[in-house]
């Protein structure tokens, strides 16, 4: 492709397709590398990742549905619809936010608890694989250059984890 828009418009910087569609199709293979290992425990990568967000919150593996959808940079549309699935599985309940009358709190059933500590070694095995050409130190680098990247676009949870100011958002008028 990079050559093909070489030779139609050499004028142009191709650099930044390389970069953006080598970080695209790469999602794509990863998502279908990710994928099978939740499907045969019953659940979807994002399903996995709500039942994650709460476990590794600690006891007693509740958030509110904001918090959430922050976390996991989801809409709240989107988390509805994940947070729905999860309860009528069992894996997790929404009930009264302690802390807040007005709030609902989601919480980590038993079940949901014991799926997410069974999953979790097999995906992290599974990362582990997908990364395997690379040594210690390039993958090193790539989290720091993609991490950076991340805050530029204006992702503030990288930005937090580094202790930047998070990106200004445009504000269209």
């Amino acid at each position: 492709m990079l050559e093909q828009w070489r030779r139609e418009a050499p004028e142009l910087d191709r650099s930044p397709m390389g970069v953006v569609g080598r970080i695209s199709r790469l999602a794509e293979l990863l998502q279908a590398r990710l994928e099978p290992i939740f499907a045969a425990h019953g659940v979807n990568g994002g399903e996995f990742d709500v039942l994650a967000a709460l476990r590794r919150t600690g006891r007693p593996y509740r958030l509110t549905p904001t918090k959430l959808s922050q976390a996991l940079m989801v809409t709240s549309g989107g988390m509805t619809k994940r947070l729905t699935a999860l309860e009528g599985r069992g894996l997790i309940r929404r009930e009264p936010d302690p802390n807040d009358g007005r709030s609902t709190a989601v919480s980590l059933t038993r079940e949901g608890k014991r799926l997410v500590e069974a999953i979790l070694p097999e995906h992290v095995a599974n990362e582990q694989r997908l990364l395997s050409g690379l040594g210690n130190k390039e993958r090193g680098d790539l989290a720091g250059l993609l991490e950076t990247l991340a805050v530029s676009l204006g992702d503030e949870a990288d930005a937090r984890v580094r202790g930047a100011a998070p990106a200004r958002r445009l504000r269209r008028g």
